[in-house]
């Protein structure tokens, strides 16, 4: 899965991750407040905003169709600000698998990393 999109608006890279040139995001280049928020995810929570946990309906099809449910967000919180902020993270099917897959989005979903850990 190397080469993942970050996908645009707009970007012919909706059909699958395999459709564009791709890019992903290492641990350690996410802020420090996204590696925190993945470390939430993998534990199970407890989680600051109660939207967290949620279905992520990936409606623009940017990151890989899957069946509706499989993509859940989480909030990554942005310094300075009191509302939710821009910042995400999505996992992509069951969070504390092994094969689950975790995608960054620092644009309020205008594009995607795929988080590489």
């Amino acid at each position: 899965l190397a080469g993942l999109a970050v996908w645009p608006l707009g970007s012919v890279a909706r059909e699958s991750v395999g459709a564009a040139q791709s890019e992903s995001i290492s641990l350690s280049e996410l802020p420090p407040e996204a590696v925190r928020t993945l470390e939430l995810i993998r534990r199970g929570g407890p989680f600051p905003f109660a939207k967290d946990g949620t279905v992520f309906g990936n409606r623009e099809r940017y990151l890989p169709r899957q069946p509706r449910g499989h993509y859940t967000e989480y909030t990554v919180k942005t310094p300075g600000t009191r509302s939710r902020g821009a910042r995400r993270i999505i996992a992509g099917g069951d969070a504390a698998s092994a094969s689950a897959e975790f995608w960054y989005t620092e644009d309020h979903y205008r594009s995607f990393r795929r988080i590489r850990e």
